[in-house]
């Protein structure tokens, strides 16, 4: 079953608001097993509007239409969609009682006439009711297609959704789609598609996705099933051979999980302390371990230490390294690192200092040049990156790599 989604409203198309209803659809349709090929977003013009659904309906089994059933004259999804069926409309009682009551529990008994334009109904239409607000959803069967209407505020949409839409596609068309995330870190979005192309070119059922991250790229094995049970047993073996070829790369199979989150339950299982020490990525480190629930427990201090002044005073720095070598070096990271677990008495520490540019750079040492120190108990390494894009990029990468390395050395621990 393959499924079209419009989005009625010119405020969607002006940016106004975020059209947060398409992506709702899209992944409840996905978990039912219906396929959507197209979304469109179309004003509050009847012809523009008629002209979409007109081709929705030439592509797809179901087109589901979000936003316009209002009071306002500017609302003209539904009837739009009926002129394009050839449907007339009638006064539905029963719709206008419901909207009578909703504004009775508001103590709003001064109705306005606009109001019952919600209780137009297409004829031969199946109305669904709305339990959060006044507009009923409505499904128009016409030659095998079905033309759903849902109202446009999301705590509508939603709800009117689960209670009435998935019951009805699910009567004839009962499948999941059941979904395992694998996460890799540390590899190239191109070296982590090579490794699974074989894989990816022979893929029917499940299929895998991937999706590339601020250094990360993430798979996505999806089964399409009769039931979430037999999903799980399709999905299974792929994720096992990904686990295989990528080996400590993955950090999880759980969409939930982040990498700073398998980092913060790493120090807790093996019940170390942490400390950062950041020059050019300026607190983003900590920031992205602070993110995590609890890890107080295990989280002692972030250091920034933008200036070289701050780097001796506050990790002991000496000030013949910072001369020698630079404040972008080996040396500096490796006792930045030293210098911050040993004044916070810490079992894990972890220093960065590069060039994030876009001004700073030189021929020995260009724009994206990044050491990152790691020690975890008594164990140093330090890393010589090199990163290109933004400053904002090379920063952000600079996080995600070195949350990464804290990690493959806690796996030795």
């Amino acid at each position: 079953m393959v499924a079209e989604l419009i989005s009625v409203g010119t405020e969607l198309l002006m940016g106004n608001i975020v059209n947060t209803n398409a992506a709702y659809l899209s992944k409840k349709l996905a978990s039912i097993g219906v396929s959507v090929y197209y979304q469109s977003t179309v004003g509050d013009n009847k012809e523009r509007l008629k002209k979409t659904i007109e081709t929705a309906i030439s592509r797809a089994d179901v087109i589901i239409l979000s936003g316009g059933l209002g009071p306002t004259a500017d609302d003209l999804t539904k009837e739009t969609a009926a002129e394009v069926l050839g449907r007339d409309m009638y006064l539905d009682e029963r719709s206008m009682e419901r909207i009578r009551k909703y504004f009775e529990a508001l103590h709003r008994t001064n109705i306005t006439e606009n109001n019952w334009k919600q209780a137009m109904i297409p004829e031969n239409a199946i109305i669904l009711d709305n339990n959060n607000g006044t507009a009923p959803g409505i499904i128009m069967e016409e030659k095998g297609k079905s033309v759903i209407l849902l109202p446009g505020p999301p705590n509508e949409l939603q709800l009117m959704f689960e209670e009435s839409v998935i019951p009805y596609l699910q009567k004839d068309n009962y499948k999941v789609l059941y979904s395992k995330m694998v996460k890799v870190c540390g590899i190239g979005e191109s070296k982590a598609e090579t490794i699974v192309k074989d894989l990816m070119e022979a893929q029917t059922n499940p299929t895998i996705a991937p999706y590339a991250k601020t250094g990360e790229v993430h798979f996505r094995i999806t089964a399409l099933a009769q039931s979430v049970k037999e999903g799980k047993e399709l999905v299974k073996p792929v994720v096992c051979k990904l686990k295989q070829r990528f080996g400590d790369a993955v950090y999880t199979t759980k969409e939930e999980v982040t990498l700073e989150d398998k980092v913060v339950k790493m120090l807790k299982k093996r019940g170390l302390t942490m400390v950062t020490a950041e020059s050019c990525t300026g607190g983003m480190l900590s920031s992205k371990l602070i993110n995590v629930s609890g890890v107080s427990e295990v989280f002692k201090a972030g250091l920034v230490t933008y200036a070289n002044k701050a780097k001796r005073e506050l990790l002991g720095v000496r000030k013949k390294t910072l001369k020698k070598y630079g404040a972008v070096s080996k040396e500096t990271a490796e006792e930045m690192v030293l210098g911050a677990a040993e004044r916070y008495n810490a079992d894990v520490a972890v220093s960065v200092t590069g060039i994030a540019g876009p001004e700073g750079g030189t021929e020995e040492k260009p724009v994206g040049l990044v050491y990152i120190g790691c020690y975890v108990c008594g164990e140093l390494a330090v890393y010589e990156c090199h990163f290109t894009g933004t400053r904002k990029k090379i920063r952000e990468t600079t996080v995600v790599t070195a949350l990464n390395l804290v990690r493959k050395m806690l796996l030795d621990f």
